[in-house]
């Protein structure tokens, strides 16, 4: 018998296009590079570097991206047999505008809808969410019938018990209102064991922006540790009695848009190995740098070596 998966994350993968023009707008790039995307399908990838077994749960359309994308993950060491294709709509296209250090436009192209929101209950293998050691997942994809619905049936086959994350990822162009977003939090925040959001997420999760205050919020909604990225105040992390800020890893910003899935996949690989809090948050936060680095997101994803490098040093060079 194969072993269970380590990791499993659910919801959006793509294509993303970024340009190789840096500091230049869209209309006048004159090239661009193309990537395996979706902030979810980031944090397998880079679990897989860290050595993990980690799959994705998603899909894709019945197109060329479609075909690129299972190969990517393949090449990456991320398991395909969880993903699945809708004969209807488009693999998603994600581009950007790169104007280091801290303004990275995102332009989805998801219309009408995209394979991964059109996951349905019926299709999950409840078998395999249920013994992961892992299970990840984003606000996002509570953000549209038939996705939510999936999510919930994940949740509830999974229970309270076992190590499941939410990255609280609140992007308003997916919402229709920030109200509804809202409700969506605290639907699941009580099957989960760990929340991680930026400051304004947790403002939309739980109506709190200031860091300890939010982190309170959260482990009052049932979550036992709270992850609050503060920016460049650094890394609030809070679990049962402790309680721990990691500042943030110089570097030279090259994309920004990888550095949290970076966090995400070298976060899970900390809880994996039992690490504590401050261990953790403090090699997520390195390997976030490493990827703030470079231009790419999964293709960028650090291994421990080069994340250890980082944190020997205190910089990323």
């Amino acid at each position: 018998m194969s072993l269970p998966l380590e990791l499993v994350t659910i919801g959006r993968c793509g294509v993303d296009v970024y340009p190789e023009q840096i500091g230049v707008g869209l209309e006048d790039v004159t090239s661009f590079a193309k990537f395996l995307g979706g902030s979810p399908t980031n944090v397998a990838v880079a679990a897989a570097r860290l050595g993990h077994r980690t799959a994705v749960l998603t899909k894709t359309g019945d197109d060329p991206f479609g075909r690129f994308v299972r190969t990517a993950l393949t090449g990456f060491g991320v398991g395909t047999e969880m993903v699945g294709t809708d004969d209807t709509l488009a693999t998603p296209v994600t581009f950007c505008e790169i104007f280091p250090p801290d303004d990275f436009p995102l332009y989805f192209y998801r219309w009408p809808s995209a394979p991964d929101l059109q996951l349905r209950a019926d299709e999950l293998d409840l078998d395999a969410i249920r013994e992961a050691d892992v299970v990840w997942f984003t606000l996002t994809g509570l953000s549209a019938e038939p996705s939510r619905e999936a999510h919930l049936a994940a949740l509830e086959a999974r229970g309270r018990d076992r190590l499941t994350i939410v990255d609280l990822d609140y992007r308003p162009m997916f919402w229709p209102s920030s109200a509804q977003a809202s409700a969506a939090a605290a639907e699941v925040l009580p099957w989960v064991s760990v929340a991680v959001g930026n400051r304004e997420e947790c403002e939309v999760a739980v109506g709190e922006t200031e860091p300890q205050k939010a982190a309170a919020a959260l482990r009052a909604a049932g979550v036992g540790t709270a992850i609050v990225k503060q920016g460049p105040a650094g890394v609030l992390g809070v679990r049962g009695d402790e309680s721990v800020v990691v500042p943030p890893v110089p570097v030279e910003v090259v994309n920004g848009l990888g550095a949290g899935d970076a966090f995400g996949g070298s976060l899970v690989h900390g809880l994996l190995s039992g690490w504590s809090l401050q261990r953790t948050l403090e090699f997520a936060n390195a390997a976030g740098a490493v990827v703030a680095g470079r231009l790419s997101c999964a293709d960028a994803m650090p291994t421990s070596s080069e994340v250890e490098q980082v944190l020997e040093q205190g910089r990323v060079a």
